[in-house]
């Protein structure tokens, strides 16, 4: 079984949501996410978040709140690697304060768009996109949503 602990921010205005676009390595398909990743070994998560958002979107952002926690465990036959994974995701509410949206300089994001929360739906995206945007509106007191499903435009 593998493990990751990741830190993704959603960064909102005026009724748009920041998206970046992955690409998975060797080109085998590409998909929304939210500016974040994995947190290294003896990184804060809220440092992780921001460094992050740069290093994927080119913007410096603040962290306002943390939103929530979501823990999912991927089936073997549907993780990249072909084994179980978990992958713990921490969520921050990220107001972008400075930078230049580009595309990640040598590495799997090809851009970052500023979408509207109602085309969201109609994109080929992680679930994290809609995990943190529902924390994001939702509000829930736990910090938690129930489980979402996977298929259709919507991968883990």
């Amino acid at each position: 079984m593998s493990f990751r602990l990741a830190a993704y921010g959603v960064c909102r205005v005026d009724g748009r949501v920041l998206l970046a676009r992955y690409v998975a390595p060797g080109g085998e398909g590409s998909w929304w996410t939210l500016p974040g990743g994995q947190v290294e070994f003896a990184e804060d998560p809220v440092v992780a978040v921001v460094r992050e958002l740069e290093e994927e979107t080119g913007l410096r952002g603040v962290v306002e709140e943390l939103l929530g926690v979501d823990s999912r465990v991927i089936p073997a036959h549907e993780a990249r690697r072909g084994e179980v994974h978990q992958n713990v995701g921490v969520f921050y509410g990220v107001r972008v304060v400075g930078g230049v949206v580009r595309p990640e300089a040598n590495g799997e994001t090809a851009e970052a768009v500023w979408t509207p929360v109602e085309e969201i739906a109609k994109l080929p995206r992680s679930v994290v996109v809609d995990v943190g945007v529902g924390l994001a509106t939702q509000r829930p007191a736990s910090g938690h949503l129930p489980p979402m499903a996977i298929g259709g435009l919507v991968r883990h």
